[in-house]
This record gives C-alpha cells, structure tokens and sequence, in this order.
C-alpha cells in the first residue's frame, strides 16, 4: 500500500535540494532559497493529477480536516454526520472547531449507508463527510443528493483514498472540499503532511490564511501581511513537500503495483465460496489499498483471525472490529469525552450521546470483516503463498 515502501532516489533528489539552500520553511526567505519552492510546485502537482483548481497543504490530514471545516463555516452548534468505522482523526477534527460529530452506520461499502445519513439529518446538520476508507469510495451519488436536498455542505475525508476515483473524478475533489493524509503509511507520503482541495475560491484563500496563524499572503513580505482572521499554525515544511512531490510523480506507478496485487490475491480468495467482498460503488475507481473480505458470521471471523494469529501470519490483516483506532466499539475516551481541555456542558452531553448509541447494523457488518492491506514489494510468488495460506486457514475453521 504505502509509498514508502519504494523509497527511491526520487525523493532524496528532491529533498537534497531543500538541504542545499537551507531553507526548510514553505513561505518567505525568497531569495536564499534560489528558486526553490516545493510546497508551491507540489500543490500545481496535486491540482494537475486530481482535477481540482485549488490545494492548500498543510501538516497532516487532521489539520487538513480542520482547516476545511473552518473554512467552510462549520463550528459552534453544527452537526456533522460522519461514519461509525473511520479514523479517529476524523471525530477530533470535528471536535477540534467546536462542532458535534453525529455517528452512523456504515452498509458494506464500509462507508456511508445513505439512508443512515438521511434518517440523523437534523435542523443543525451542517456537513455530510463521508470517509472514503481503505480505499474505496462512499455512494457519492446518494450523498450529493443529499447534500442538495438539505442544503448541506458535503466534505471528503479522502485521506485513506489517495489515486481513487467515483465516476471519473478524482476521490476528495467531488464535495465542497475535500482532504489527503500524506503521512508515513498512505500511498503516496511526505512523511507527515495533507492537503485541502477545493474548487471553491473563497474556500481556498480562507484555507490558505487559516493555516498560517491568519496570514493573507498579500503582502511582499510576511511582515507586511494582513491578518483578516485569527488562523492556527498547520504549515508544512518544504522538506515534507519534497518527498511529496517525488511520490506524487510515482502515484501512477504505485496504483498500478497496487492494483495488480489486488487482483492476484483477490483470486485466492474467490475460491472460497463463503467469503464475499465489500461493495464498491464504482469498481473502476478503487485504489485497491486493501482487499476487504466478509465471512458468514462473527464467531468464524473471530476463529479465522485467532488461527491467523497462532500461526503468526496475522500482519497485515485487519480485523477493524477489535481495533482501537478505526471503529467506534473501543473508542471509550469518546463515548466519555475525556478531553485534556473542558468542553462545553452541552457539547459534552451531545458527544456522549452520540458516541454511546447503538451500531447493530455496523456491528453486523464490521463483526465479519477483514481487510489485507496491500503490499507494493510483493512478487507473484509471495502472493502466491499468502493466497494458498490464507485460503488453507479459512477452510480448516470453516471445515470445508
């Protein structure tokens, strides 16, 4: 899956540039850094590959979140629906600008069930986000009527789709923004690092200030900008960009990797007539980052991750239902709102609210799956043989 994997010369070309002039900060200092301005050719990199007229980049996805929401307006007393299986980024982001995720079910795309999104659209709804994870896609088609019909804003969290496409158009350019996680694990990575995209002007210039302590970027220097608005300090740095732009050169190269594993391994498991597979909404456009499976029932999930783990062949595949990041059954410091500063009362009571109701029909689902992140230094042969045992483990829990 992640682009670190191939670390090449590629990215120490680009970085070692940076290091020559010694200017490792993506704004001022315009002479000393001789020309150089990766943070400024990565984003023409990003618009280009992913069909979108404006990127902001900022430190890491979850600032990249944060950042969109308040450009967009999202904060005090707003709704934001987002899923129950997800990355714990997404919930604080929202947190973060003083707004109230709203948990729902996910259906087997293991994102977004449209009809759950409809039925928790309130009067203070603000915001749709769906997160496009492991991958694949959320039903965007659904959503955007949504959106339209309620008059909501629609926010990507795309960080876990990088390359994944809905119709053609690139995932997290569709909504009214939408946002990248470039940190270590992602498929292309500047080590830490993330993006806001948008086609909204106003949403841009507003993210652009934002996550640089207010700056306009008008002036001819820093210290002749102006401050329109108080901002926060989401910077990245220029020896992020340079990865970056290495990697975002190599995306095609990646996907492809990517994809043709997929495929391979996905064979091995297609011969097992109990398993099925996630529902894609648009095949075409998955990033195939991992191969998401189902067993029939909770209790054969759980044997076959037991049997995987004694004999020592469990890395790499995710059981999300156990796991204390992704998936709201573990996430017990938000079903209490235990925060290191005091929410509001209300916000509060609203958090615990939320986070403690009930995800039987996410539950259902996440309890039978499991998901195997895709390698890019695989060879046929590896896949070869993790296809064979994986397959050799589910027919002995099964007795098949």
């Amino acid at each position: 899956m992640p682009g670190y994997e191939l670390w090449s010369d590629h990215e120490r070309k680009e970085v070692n540039e940076v290091l020559e002039t010694g200017i490792l900060m993506r704004y001022g200092f315009d002479g000393p850094r001789k020309g150089i301005w990766k943070s400024k050719e990565l984003e023409a990199a990003i618009n280009q590959r992913f069909g979108c007229q404006y990127s902001q980049l900022v430190s890491s996805g979850t600032a990249a979140l944060t950042t969109a929401m308040s450009a967009l307006g999202i904060g005090y007393g707003d709704e934001v629906i987002t899923p129950a299986f997800t990355f714990v980024a997404s919930f604080e982001a929202i947190l973060s600008v003083g707004a109230e995720p709203v948990l729902v079910d996910v259906d087997e795309t293991l994102t977004l069930n449209p009809e759950a999104v409809r039925k928790a659209i309130t009067p203070r709804t603000k915001a749709i986000m769906p997160v496009h994870m492991c991958g694949s896609m959320a039903d965007m088609d659904a959503l955007q009527a949504l959106c339209k019909e309620h008059h909501l804003l629609l926010l990507e969290d795309a960080c876990q789709s990088i390359g994944g496409t809905y119709k053609g158009r690139s995932l997290g350019t569709i909504g009214d923004a939408g946002t990248f996680s470039f940190d270590f694990v992602k498929t292309m990575t500047c080590a830490e690092g993330g993006v806001v995209m948008t086609n909204n002007a106003d949403v841009y210039t507003k993210c652009d200030g934002y996550s640089d302590h207010g700056h306009d970027h008008l002036g001819a220097d820093r210290g002749a900008d102006l401050h329109p608005f108080i901002g926060y300090n989401f910077r990245i740095s220029e020896l992020h960009s340079a990865v970056g732009l290495a990697q975002i050169k190599r995306l095609d190269e990646f996907l492809s990797i990517q994809k043709k594993n997929h495929g391979l391994l996905k064979s091995y498991l297609q011969q097992v007539p109990e398993i099925s597979f996630r529902r894609i909404p648009d095949p075409a456009g998955d990033s195939c980052s991992f191969l998401c499976w189902f067993l029939p029932d909770e209790n054969k999930t759980r044997a076959v991750v037991n049997e995987l783990k004694a004999q020592g062949i469990l890395a790499g595949n995710f059981y999300w239902f156990d796991n204390n990041w992704h998936y709201i059954r573990k996430w017990d410091h938000l079903k209490q709102a235990i925060t290191l500063n005091a929410l509001s009362p209300e916000l509060k009571a609203r958090v615990t609210e939320q986070a403690n109701k009930e995800f039987a029909a996410s539950d259902a689902i996440m309890s039978r799956c499991i998901c195997t992140s895709i390698s890019l230094l695989w060879t046929e042969e590896q896949i070869r043989e993790k296809g064979e045992k994986l397959v050799e483990v589910i027919r002995k829990v099964l007795g098949a």
